[in-house]
């Protein structure tokens, strides 16, 4: 895992890091689609932003770590880009190398990147989309902020589009707002399913999909990251127990029931 400060050079160690990419051409492994399967979120759109909201400030964990699932599965293969804005770091923790090779993200894969401010933040993802080496960036925010602007989404929008990497901004302590995300997610998180001898369960989300540019279907579900198969999937159960089912309601009532489930 490469980690780049967040000092006022942030933008032009990131610019060389990423020409060092380009030059060596990345690592480019074929998308494999999964059609059906246990996938609820099959297909994903690459390519596009995704706007994914933390329920509440307390599941700012789980919002980060549904992102670099997101993440891990659009990029096929190719390096991600994580920037993590600082006051999300003081409040929700700092990446840890365990936990991220729990998730079935190799540290070779990850340029991580600091961020002072939201400016510099966005500043980061923009150069970041440029890169045609890149698969995913990842943009960790806490807060409101002005700079969050529907302008700034629609730049952000273009580069992913022209770069072709997917882009996941993630925020916790922040209300939803206008955008050109593609989709627009609530995250919370949720008790996982202990493995066979009591071993702790996979990383569990509530997710509801709140909107979806064009319009077209929304839900909720209960799902967990499966690390081998790299996607999301309904829990198992232990013997005699029962799965959770993905649940399609209105967003409004989705919503609702998320913030319960906090």
């Amino acid at each position: 895992m490469r980690n780049i400060c967040s000092q006022s050079d942030a933008l032009a160690a990131l610019k060389n890091r990423l020409e060092a990419l380009d030059r060596s051409g990345g690592r480019h492994v074929e998308a494999t689609a999964r059609e059906g399967g246990n996938d609820a979120f099959a297909p994903l759109a690459t390519g596009v932003l995704h706007d994914l909201y933390a329920t509440a400030p307390a599941d700012a964990v789980a919002v980060n770590a549904f992102g670099l699932g997101m993440a891990l599965r659009a990029a096929a293969g190719r390096p991600i880009v994580w920037a993590l804005h600082e006051m999300m770091g003081q409040e929700a923790g700092r990446p840890h190398g365990p936990g991220l090779h729990e998730m079935g993200l190799s540290p070779r894969d990850l340029l991580l990147v600091r961020a002072r401010d939201v400016q510099t933040l966005l500043a980061v993802g923009e150069e970041a989309l440029r890169s045609p080496a890149v698969g995913a960036v990842l943009l960790s925010a806490w807060g409101e902020a002005k700079a969050f602007s529907l302008t700034a989404s629609r730049r952000l929008a273009l580069a992913a589009e022209t770069g072709g990497a997917t882009l996941l901004l993630a925020r916790a302590g922040a209300e939803p707002c206008p955008s050109a995300a593609e989709t627009r997610w609530s995250i919370a998180s949720f008790a996982s399913e202990p493995l066979e001898g009591g071993a702790p369960g996979r990383p569990s989300f509530f997710a509801t999909l709140l909107r979806r540019r064009g319009g077209g279907a929304t839900g909720t579900w209960i799902m967990e990251w499966d690390r081998e198969q790299g996607s999301f999937r309904p829990p198992t159960p232990l013997s005699g127990g029962l799965v959770p089912l993905a649940a399609q309601r209105p967003a409004a009532a989705s919503g609702a029931e998320g913030r319960r489930a906090a």
